[in-house]
């Protein structure tokens, strides 16, 4: 009992402490105002937790699309990479996850899941089933974190060429995460606004 009773002092300090640097926001594009935030100081921690600060506000909502990916690539003998380094395969599921502040006004949707499905698709078709060594060239290190960038990339810009963020009515607007898994012990994350 004393245990579990120091574990909750413990986590109420930490709020306490983070509420005063976390809670403050900057106004930014997708309307988070810069005053103090309306919460407990634990919602405080979720929120920076989460990723919310002054480089990514707070967007409750998400969808969030999976995938896989089959590849071949090598590290060019880089002696950093250990066994890595020649040529071995890899098959990643890929999550890419929508994030918005709020749901679409008449579809009460984050984006249309049919069309976040056919853009993952479309940008992966580029990598699937190819050796990446071939795709980026001689002494690229294609590595996990490495990929994310290119599929968080590709999926913003299927998504502008689909006109899914243009001026007018915006069919999506917010953040986007890719994230990579090699397996159940090692994955990495590229994640951005989608301007």
């Amino acid at each position: 009992m004393m245990r579990v009773q120091r574990l909750l002092t413990f986590q109420a300090a930490i709020c306490f402490m983070a509420a005063p640097l976390v809670c403050m926001a900057k106004t930014s594009i997708f309307g988070i105002a810069s005053t103090r935030l309306k919460s407990s100081p634990s919602s405080c921690l979720l929120l920076k937790l989460r990723g919310g600060d002054e480089g990514r506000p707070y967007l409750p909502y998400t969808l969030a699309i999976r995938d896989s990916i089959m590849i071949a690539h090598s590290f060019h003998g880089n002696k950093n990479f250990g066994p890595a380094g020649g040529l071995h395969g890899a098959t990643y599921t890929v999550d890419v996850e929508f994030a918005s502040k709020e749901l679409h006004p008449e579809c009460n949707w984050v984006i249309d899941i049919g069309a976040a499905s056919e853009i993952v698709a479309d940008v992966l078709k580029q990598y699937n089933y190819k050796n990446l060594d071939n795709v980026f060239g001689e002494g690229v290190m294609t590595t996990t974190e490495f990929m994310c960038k290119k599929v968080f990339d590709g999926v913003v810009m299927k998504m502008k060429e689909k006109h899914m963020m243009n001026d007018g009515e915006k069919l999506f607007q917010g953040w986007i995460k890719v994230t990579l898994w090699e397996s159940h012990k090692a994955w990495a994350s590229y994640e951005g606004p989608a301007l």
